[in-house]
């Protein structure tokens, strides 16, 4: 199997991170692309007599330009680790705005978190991970967030056993 680009989405989480050390651990052995993806979700209004759209308009390039920013601190970071990077901001719906990149990337592999939401929470959240899993015409690795409280951590420990 040859993996030349991976395409990995950062939302700038811990999770999201970790997931990049991942695919920079990935991209390193097989020698890929990783391509750095930041979907920024669009801002709906209706129809405004008031004239916030402006407002909103500059907020949502505010919001892209900043993420593009940290996207690019990211990506010299893994140059430096003689990485090949490439960076993305994309506006629209996460999980379809993933999938619609990597296709026309040709991407080979997506390398992307899951934040761990369960119950009502992932139910009201929904869950990006799993529209892509579901979606994505290439494999993906999905990398479960760390659990950060050790406390939390044994007693999930001792409940797998």
């Amino acid at each position: 199997m040859a993996i030349k680009r991976i395409l990995v989405p950062v939302d700038f989480s811990a999770p999201s991170l970790q997931a990049l050390e991942y695919a920079a651990d990935l991209g390193k052995r097989f020698g890929a692309e990783l391509v750095l993806i930041h979907v920024v979700e669009p801002i709906y209004y209706a129809a405004d007599p008031f004239g916030t759209g402006d407002i909103l308009g500059a907020a949502l390039d505010e919001v892209q330009g900043a993420g593009r920013e940290q996207l690019n601190r990211l990506a010299t970071g893994l140059r430096k680790r003689r990485l090949a990077v490439a960076t993305v901001v994309r506006v629209g719906p996460p999980s379809h705005t993933i999938v619609q990149v990597a296709t026309q990337r040709g991407t080979h592999l997506i390398v992307m978190s899951t934040h761990g939401r369960t119950g009502v929470s992932h139910l009201l959240m929904g869950s990006v991970a799993e529209g892509v899993v579901r979606t994505a015409g290439c494999p993906v690795l999905t990398v479960r967030a760390l659990d950060r409280d050790p406390k939390r951590a044994r007693r999930r420990a001792t409940r797998s056993r």
